[in-house]
């Protein structure tokens, strides 16, 4: 945005110093002047034992009181320059930092010494500043690389299939059509997954009064079937948990929290637990399932796009690797808290805590 140049805010600085300094001795020499004259008597009084009158003080007055001025000038100016310089040298390095952010090194941090004051205060939340942006970036392009890696997967497997297709004519096109609608379809899920978090990331969504309780009951019916085939069993439980927020970024939460638990969970005999329950700020989904020993290091990287844990990624209904991130990405966008955590048993615990419905109070 181009400004018309103006004053530093150096200059301004040491002008409004040297202003002070003269006004300040202007007032104290009128003081002084002030105070003399009571003593002074005029040329027109007689004079008494020969003293000075007003004439003679302002004579002798006069030209002392204009140096002293010029010389409060002098040193309201010098002083005031080294002075301003002096309290703006940490807004310079700030700026300077702020302009190496501008051209993309993220990696510089002030960490301006000194004790608590605004310009610490200001310099510090600038560091914390293009810690998370850095962070961000970093994040942002792990994530555009996965995806990518992600999107260029089914393209090259629906190219070599068409390759092979053309060089093998008599290939039965029944079942190239089958794979072809197999890698299209988890292209497809790929893509309305990564649309998704985008909307989540965004916020871009109405807000409204949602149950999560019911919503639980609703993803466990909808997985019900998936759950009955592979011989698991689903128990919902807990209390009314009211909320805010979207009902259908809420079921999508809860609907991959509940197939996560269903995919990854044991090959028989696997249970699901989906319980809701309520505090006094907070209301609490809490999804757990049997299956293997998990790490925390494994559990810690769940979140991460396109991250799974070991052994979790050749099943089948095993999703696009965005499930979890999708559920933080949810939960972030409705004030809430996403936490994993390993089952002594076996398997994994997810807890998302959301805020709770402010209800009135009834006098």
């Amino acid at each position: 945005m181009d400004r018309l140049p103006g004053l530093s805010v150096r200059l301004k600085l040491t002008l409004s110093y040297a202003a002070v300094i003269m006004l300040a001795g202007g007032g104290l020499l009128a003081v002084v002047w002030v105070f003399l004259l009571r003593y002074v008597p005029t040329r027109f009084a007689p004079r008494s034992m020969n003293g000075p009158d007003r004439s003679d003080l302002l004579a002798a007055f006069a030209p002392k009181a204009f140096l002293m001025l010029m010389l409060l000038l002098v040193a309201g100016l010098v002083g005031g320059w080294l002075l301003a310089g002096s309290m703006l040298a940490p807004l310079t390095r700030i700026t300077n930092a702020a302009r190496l952010a501008t051209s993309g090194s993220l990696s510089h941090r002030i960490q301006l010494e000194g004790r608590q004051d605004e310009f610490r205060e200001l310099a510090d939340a600038f560091d914390t500043m293009l810690a998370r942006i850095e962070a961000h970036d970093a994040e942002q392009q792990r994530f555009a690389a996965n995806a990518s890696h992600e999107l260029r997967t089914p393209l090259a497997i629906t190219q070599t299939l068409l390759d092979v297709a053309r060089k093998d004519p008599s290939r039965d096109p029944a079942e190239l059509v089958d794979r072809l609608d197999y890698v299209n379809t988890r292209a497809i899920d790929l893509t309305e997954a990564l649309l998704l978090l985008s909307r989540a990331n965004q916020r871009t969504f109405s807000r409204g009064d949602v149950d999560l309780s019911l919503v639980a009951e609703e993803a466990a019916e909808t997985l019900l079937p998936l759950a009955e085939q592979r011989g698991l069993t689903i128990e919902t439980s807990g209390d009314l948990a009211p909320t805010v927020g979207s009902h259908a970024l809420l079921l999508q939460m809860t609907t991959n929290l509940v197939h996560n638990a269903i995919v990854h969970n044991l090959p028989a005999d696997g249970s699901v637990w989906i319980t809701t329950t309520v505090h006094p700020k907070t209301v609490v989904l809490t999804v757990e399932n049997t299956g293997e020993q998990l790490s925390a290091a494994v559990v810690s990287t769940l979140i991460e796009p396109f991250q799974r844990g070991t052994g979790r990624v050749r099943t089948d209904h095993a999703g696009v690797g965005l499930g979890l991130a999708i559920v933080n990405s949810i939960t972030q966008a409705h004030d809430g808290i996403l936490l994993l955590a390993p089952r002594p048993a076996g398997g994994l615990r997810v807890t998302v805590q959301l805020p709770a419905v402010r209800r009135p109070t009834r006098s």
